[in-house]
Formats: structure tokens, sequence, C-alpha cells
């Protein structure tokens, strides 16, 4: 394996729990979106969102925006504009110290340690780009933005396209053979993977699934960088 110069981390049950996505992140989003809409439909951020996904969902009035929603996320749908409102929502609750992003106790050291060595480190996430730097900017462990060098959401593509890595690989600028990929999901550790990356399916919930072709690891100190 070649030496690591980029680092591209996924989020839930990668650098922080999927409970807290899913037991506190997702019901703060959906109790409070359609009053936000409500509150803020004509700032042209929110305007643009609701006219994206009034596209996508093939609705028109914004009532039937705010269901169509609260149905993507119910089901978990990956939808852009419902990423971005939510991003907005949580941008929110970070701000009035409503949410504080708990991390797993290696991440941050980790993290520190990595940046120390001149790794350059990113985030790939279904969440927006705006989701991603609250919630690093906001953890249990201090602001981590400085850390990072930027982040990647799926305007850049599906996680488990192969194509959305190669066109991250050529955004940073660096080898595809030289960038390393933490994730939980064996699909997305795929499609990078394919696309010439290195990878390490990180295992901190439970067992991995059947054999593949990763390396793993429970924590980051435990991860390899070349």
């Amino acid at each position: 394996m070649m030496p690591v110069e980029a680092i591209v981390l996924d989020i839930e049950g990668t650098t922080t729990s999927v409970a807290f996505a899913t037991g506190v992140l997702y019901p703060y989003a959906r109790e409070r979106l359609p009053n936000y809409v409500r509150r803020h439909r004509n700032e042209p951020e929110v305007a643009a969102i609701m006219d994206e996904a009034r596209e996508a969902g093939g609705v028109w009035n914004d009532e039937a925006v705010v269901v169509r929603m609260c149905h993507w996320m119910e089901r978990d749908q990956k939808v852009t504009p419902l990423k971005a409102l939510q991003g907005l929502i949580w941008e929110e609750g970070y701000r009035n110290g409503e949410l504080v992003t708990p991390l797993y106790p290696d991440v941050a050291p980790a993290l520190r340690d990595w940046h120390a060595l001149g790794l350059r480190l990113y985030i790939y996430s279904s969440g927006s780009v705006q989701a991603q730097q609250q919630i690093y900017g906001h953890t249990d462990a201090g602001d981590l933005t400085p850390l990072l060098s930027g982040y990647f959401d799926t305007r850049t593509g599906p996680k488990r396209e192969v194509g959305s890595y190669r066109r991250i690989a050529e955004a940073i600028g660096v080898t595809p053979r030289r960038i390393l990929f933490l994730s939980d999901v064996r699909e997305e550790l795929d499609a990078a993977r394919e696309a010439g990356w290195q990878t390490v399916w990180m295992v901190r919930e439970g067992l991995a699934g059947p054999a593949a072709a990763h390396r793993r690891a429970t924590r980051f100190d435990q991860v390899p960088l070349r």
C-alpha cells in the first residue's frame, strides 16, 4: 500500500454513532421542519431549496412539499434538498446550544495527530456540507473544523457510486491510491476501492459483514496510514 496523503471520513458509524443521527438529529429536524419553512420561506436559500424539492417530489404547493419532505425523512431517503434543509435546521440548533455532537473518544485525538502529520482531512456524507460544518464545529471535543480541508455531499454524487469517489479525487488533486476512505458501510467502501482508493472498514457497532476486500479497525488509532 502507498503512503496516505489524504483521509476522507464518513460521519455516522465512523466518527459519531448512528444513534446520534437517528435518535437526535433526525427527530430534531423532523419536529421543526414545518415551522422552519413557515418562518423562513421567503429567504432566498430556503426558497431555492423548496423549488428544488418541488421539482424532485413532483408536488407544487408549499404544504405538499413539506409533507413530501417529511415522507423522505421517515424513509431516510438521501434527497439533496431535504438534506440541505435539515442542515439549516441543525445549524439553528447548534447555534442556540441545543445540539452538540458526541464523537467517539478516539476521533478528535486522531484527527489532531493526522493533521499534525500533514495529512489532508475531508468529510464525505449524505448530509449537506452546511450540516457537516455544524457537526464538526460543535463537538464535545470542541471546534474541529480547522483540522478539515473540505467537505463533500450528495451534490458530488451518491456514496455508493464509483464516479463520486473519482470526482472527489479530482477535486482534491490527490492520486486515488494515496487517498484513504473510512466508513462503516461496505457498499461505500466497495465503490471507493473500485475508484482506486485505499479503504478501512470501521467496525464501531456490532460485527462487520462477510469477508470483503477491506482492512478493518474498531478505533482510529488502529487505522494504518500506509
